[in-house]
């Protein structure tokens, strides 16, 4: 079928020149989107839309078990006793995904197992297969001729400096040839040999001391025992004669055989003339006589046939008068392996100790330093620019942002009254008619900053010490905003308030906004859990004096989800950061916003004063960490001093140090985690993981030249990744689920290799961190399998920092291989250190593993004492030391086996909850429909349109109802809201105006130009009060006017509250006004001027647009299925939905 468009939907071509660019930098840009750079292959394969296919529902990826690749058949030959029948039936395993989970994760334990085998063959085992412990080394050995006053005996050096001649025996002039061997001297007979004992050979049979005549020293000085020595004064030194080549080839009837020199003398004076028939005697004499100063090695001789072979441990244990001095060639590989290992390692270890020093005394403090004003007196391209790419008009020269100016296309007011808060100036700094360029000194040192501070189950105590902290921070209230999201209903264990209470109850609303309505957006979550509802509070946070514009964003749910879940809304902290990610992006680009995008635009604008374009930096902390002074000031002016900067995080330190020795083994932990590694990353300008507890990151940057923006953390690509909810292998189950700070610094860090990642040590913050062993195993198992595998990611990046070994992949690789040898790593270390306990060692050889151990253990010492100066650190290490165990070899073993394990565990524990599930895992289908998605200029032009209809029809209800009037039943009728819900139809009942406009719904129920503007009449209410009156008629106007309206039947006064009946949907919304409030500072909306009337208490419920509460009790009735009834409770009159009426109350 032939696809038509509406004639609006094609281009028009034009033939007018581009205008020629100038100094304001102007340029022309088109509907087209260039590409924006090449990025790199997705780690997720991402499906091919966040939106529905023209078809039908968008497609989802195959499963796991529907794809056949290599790892996959590898993990089935790992596997291949445990067949899927046996999984299912005894494992429990039903699902095939689970099944390959498992059997991936065994893979991977049996990788790990290899690594840590090769790792501890190489550090112990090669030597001994390479060098025996009967091999012999150079340290063994004094060379023949080097040492005067020595002799040698049988091999052995003896000092003969005290010797005494006996027997005609002259010790002075045998010592003139320092060394040599004398062994022919003392007495020996063939039954001292046992390697003789059976062999036949005359060399091995013959009596050593057979006399020859004219020969008087044989066998002279007596047998070879301790007591001959002593009384001829020899002492043996244990050291063995040295011989090189040159010496035997030059000393007559030497020769030698596997390194041993054997002294044939005896046997070739006794014997000059050859054996017929011995093969051992033709042997020996071909090796002397026949290859003359050749070297005289007959090892290969006497080595290629097996009869000879068997005579030579009798030759050698007869004939040995020393070695020649060099090492074995497998002795000689395994010391230059230990020798180079040992080069390595401790090269890293200094280097790693230097460069850490010196980032910490010189590169930190010089990007922590003041801003120069001279680098803030130039001129730049202003945020109202959107980058290359986005969506700009075809009339757009200036490549602005519609809300720059651009207002004035949208709405046309006849007075100032009536116009748009847009069409005031969509910011304050610059000029909307001015070329897009502005001086940095306008914005200044401090950037527009947004602190983004996730929510789950943290209670009222630990989030009031996060928020007071950055509000108190050194940096300007006006420069930062607090962008707070409450993730879902929940009700942290053993808290009496429910997460979103706490959060709405420290806000001071900005009496500017009503209650806010449910806004819909996409969620990170499979099946109908694709789309949430959130909820925006807009207000300031105050503490000691401080003001600090807040918005509270808390995702309650769709209605389903509310009436049926356990925890509407949740979807996790990826979400909760998405939502920033995603709005900001579509600020930057000009994209299709969601009902929460534009909620948010809206009231970001109005609390700030400058549209969400102008901020470029977020902060993003936990709910439970408390940031010190000066680090927002700090980090900001390292984003200043290098732009190549894309994110950085400072030093994250311990809160609860005392409570317990779980925290107690964490203090030093944290400490060389920063100061050590992170450190020496942000050398290479590539720290691997910015902690999401703390952590800054850029949402755009100028380039160098000044004249366009560069996306980062908002560049589409890297939303699109990060927001995959549909994943299926066990590796990106492993990235996105366990943890999703260390995912988005390996995103960014793929995209964008040639910036930087930085860590600035004197931004500081203080978190509580698990205090039982069962948190931390599972806080560090689903950290340690994280790590593994965005490691593996990173390892594959080429283009990092460096080159070779001094590369950021090279650190990031012996990191990676660090990490999954711990548990060998430390059984090895144990294994020194015992053996090392049973036998010292005696040179210099067996010192060096000790030496080894002592360098990586004792140089984090130093460390503390030249950045710190705490010596107490010093006891924390050996706290941490002694808990060794449990770092490289419990923990590190629990998460190999746990790597199918996606769950948080008991890291976060919520009131009535079981083992953690996952948060996103839905039902159904989810086709985008719901989610209404349209461009800023869109939303703006429907917010138009709904204040004109409202204000057209307030001004005719003023005109026939001055004073109101009151029906024929005694019933007042007065001016209200418009009553409908979020979740209902449109804003209208009326299709006759052309100014209806079915969007009204989404925008929002707030009138943000004056606090007492009167709310638009929309339709009656009925007053409680005014039901009791007399009845009485009503004329035919009145009842015109009624039907007009629009009106449903009043519930009787005894179900009124009943849990058999719902609450009335003519209901009056609420909102904050700037005359002095009731108690609690919540007032219906009700006309003015109407004489007696009094309002009935409603409230507007996250989950549910409208409901009572005259009741004792918050959850009045089996029919109000909400987070207050089933985890608060009753409370007090003056407590609202979310929290206490009044901001300053505090239960």
């Amino acid at each position: 079928m032939a696809t038509r468009f509406a004639q609006s939907d094609v281009p028009i071509p034009t033939t007018r020149a581009p205008t020629s660019s100038g100094p304001s930098m102007r340029r022309a840009k088109t509907l087209t989107r260039p590409e924006r750079s090449v990025a790199p292959p997705p780690l997720i394969n991402p499906p091919d839309s966040l939106l529905p296919a023209p078809s039908g529902p968008a497609s989802h990826p195959k499963s796991a078990s529907d794809i056949l690749d290599t790892w996959r058949i590898f993990s089935f030959i790992v596997t291949w006793w445990a067949p899927g029948f046996i999984l299912s039936s005894l494992g429990g395993m039903k699902d095939k995904n689970v099944q390959q989970a498992w059997r991936e994760k065994v893979s991977l334990c049996f990788i790990i197992s290899i690594l840590c085998g090769l790792v501890g063959f190489a550090t112990v085992g090669f030597s001994r297969v390479m060098c025996p412990s009967t091999a012999l080394t150079t340290s063994q050995f004094v060379r023949k001729g080097t040492v005067l006053g020595t002799l040698g005996i049988q091999g052995h050096m003896f000092n003969a400096t005290r010797a005494q001649g006996v027997n005609g025996t002259d010790f002075n002039a045998l010592l003139q040839d320092p060394g040599q061997d004398i062994t022919v001297l003392f007495q020996r007979t063939a039954a001292e040999f046992p390697a003789c004992r059976g062999v036949s050979y005359r060399a091995a049979v013959d009596d050593p001391c057979s006399t020859v005549p004219g020969d008087t020293r044989t066998c002279s000085l007596g047998p070879m025992t301790t007591a001959t020595f002593n009384s001829l004064g020899l002492q043996n030194t244990s050291f063995i004669v040295g011989y090189d080549w040159d010496q035997v080839a030059s000393l007559a009837n030497y020769l030698v055989i596997d390194g041993a020199v054997l002294n044939m003398n005896p046997y070739m004076t006794l014997h000059p003339r050859a054996i017929p028939g011995d093969d051992v005697d033709t042997a020996i004499r071909t090796m002397l006589t026949q290859l003359g100063t050749s070297g005289r090695d007959a090892t290969r001789i006497f080595y290629n046939r097996n009869d000879l072979q068997q005579a030579v441990p009798c030759l050698v244990q007869r004939y040995y008068a020393g070695n020649i001095d060099k090492v074995t060639p497998g002795c000689f590989v395994s010391q230059l392996l230990l020798y180079a290992g040992l080069i390595v390692i401790l090269g890293l270890v200094f280097v790693r100790f230097a460069m850490a020093c010196f980032f910490n005394w010189f590169l930190s403090e010089r990007l922590i330093g003041a801003v120069d004003t001279s680098s803030l007196n130039r001129s730049a391209i202003s945020p109202a620019v959107m980058p290359e790419g986005a969506n700009v008009s075809i009339d757009n020269k200036m490549g602005t942002a519609p809300w720059a100016g651009g207002a004035k296309k949208l709405n046309k007011p006849a007075n100032k009254s009536n116009r748009s808060f847009a069409s005031n100036s969509s910011t304050t700094l610059i000029n909307p008619e001015s070329a897009p360029v502005m001086s940095l000194a306008q914005i200044g040192a401090e950037l527009f900053a947004v602190c983004l501070i996730t929510c789950y189950s943290e209670g009222e105590e630990s989030m009031r010490t996060t928020l007071d902290s950055i509000s108190t921070t050194t940096y300007s209230d006006s420069r930062k905003l607090m962008f707070i999201v409450a993730d879902g209903m929940i009700t942290g264990a053993g808290e009496k308030k429910s997460t979103p209470d706490i959060c709405v109850s420290m806000l001071e609303a900005d009496p500017r906004f009503g209650n806010p309505q449910p806004m819909s957006y996409f969620a990170v979550g499979t099946g109908a859990k694709q789309e949430n509802r959130a909820m925006v509070y807009a207000g300031h946070y105050t503490v000691a004096g401080r003001r600090t514009p807040t918005v509270i964003i808390v995702k309650c749910g769709t209605e389903q989800e509310a009436a049926s879940d356990k925890k509407p809304g949740n979807r996790g902290k990826r979400d909760s950061q998405l939502i920033l990610m995603n709005f900001f992006s579509r600020v930057t680009y000009n994209d299709r916003m969601t009902p929460l995008d534009y909620d948010l635009f809206r009231k970001i604008h109005v609390l700030m004063g400058v549209t969400p374009d102008f901020f470029e930096v977020v902060l993003m902390v936990d709910a439970d960490t408390k940031v010190f002074p000066d680090s927002l000031k700090y980090l900001v002016n390292g984003m200043h001093h290098d732009q190549l900067i894309m994110g950085c995080c400072g030093e994250t330190r311990i809160a609860n140090k005392r409570q317990s020795w779980v925290t107690a083994i964490q203090v030093f932990e944290y400490f060389i985690s920063h100061h050590l590694a992170k450190a020496f990353e942000a050398v290479f300008g590539g720290v691997t993981c910015l902690p999401g507890c703390f952590s800054m990151f850029r949402l755009k940057v100028r380039k160098s030249t000044g004249d366009d923006w560069i996306p980062l953390i908002t560049k589409p690509e890297i939303i699109r990744e990060y927001s995959q909810s549909e994943v299926t292998t066990l590796h990106e189950k492993n990235l996105l689920l366990l943890g999703e700070d260390r995912f988005l610094t390996t995103i960014l860090l793929r995209t964008f290799p040639n910036r930087k990642m930085m860590f600035l040590p004197q931004a500081r913050c203080r978190t509580i961190v698990p205090d039982t062993f069962a948190i931390l195993l599972s806080q560090r198992r689903r950290w340690i399998n994280s790590t593994i595998h965005n490691l593996m990611e990173l390892v594959l990046v080429r283009n990092l920092c460096g080159t070779f070994c001094f590369s950021m992949q090279f650190v990031v690789f012996m990191d990676l291989l660090g990490t999954v040898v711990l548990p060998i790593a430390i059984a090895l270390t144990y294994t020194l250190i015992a053996g090392m306990i049973i036998s010292p060692p005696k040179t210099f050889n067996e010192a060096i593993p000790l030496a080894l151990l002592v360098a990586v253990l004792g140089l984090p010492a130093v460390l503390i004492l030249i950045t710190t100066r705490k010596v107490v650190y010093v006891f924390w290490m050996f706290v941490y030391l002694f808990a060794l165990p449990v770092w490289n070899f419990i923990l590190p073993v629990y998460a190999f086996w746990h790597f199918d394990d996606f769950s948080w565990g008991e890291t976060r524990k919520v009131e009535g909850e079981g083992k953690d599930k996952g948060h996103g895992d839905g039902h159904g289908a989810f086709d985008g429909s719901s989610v209404p998605l349209r461009r800023w200029e869109d939303w703006e032009r429907s917010r138009l349109r709904k204040l004109k209809r409202e204000e057209r029809r307030r001004r005719e209800f003023e005109r026939n109802h001055p004073s109101g009037f009151t029906t024929g039943d005694g019933d007042l009728l007065t001016a209200r809201y418009e009553v409908r819900s979020q979740y209902e139809g449109s804003d209208s009942a009326s299709i006759a105006s052309s100014d209806d406009d079915h969007w009204g719904t989404q925008i929002g129920g707030y009138n943000e130009n004056h606090a007492q503007y009167p709310p638009p009449p929309v339709g009656l209410f009925v007053p409680e009060q005014a039901s009791r009156s007399t009845s009485s008629l009503v004329d035919g106007a009145e009842l015109e006017a009624m039907l007009d309206q629009g009106f449903q039947e009043r519930p009787s006064q005894d179900s009124r509250y009943g849990s058999a009946s719902r609450a009335p949907t003519d209901t009056p919304r609420f909102h904050l006004t700037e005359a002095q409030p009731q108690r609690g500072g919540y007032t219906p909306l009700s006309r003015s001027g109407a004489p007696g009337v009094t309002s009935p208490t409603y409230e507007h419920s996250p989950v549910s647009p409208v409901r009572p509460t005259n009741g004792a009790s918050s959850g009045v009735g089996g029919d109000w299925q909400t987070h207050v009834k089933k985890r608060s409770g009753g409370r007090p009159a003056d407590y609202g939905p979310l929290g206490p009426l009044d901001p300053g109350t505090r239960l």
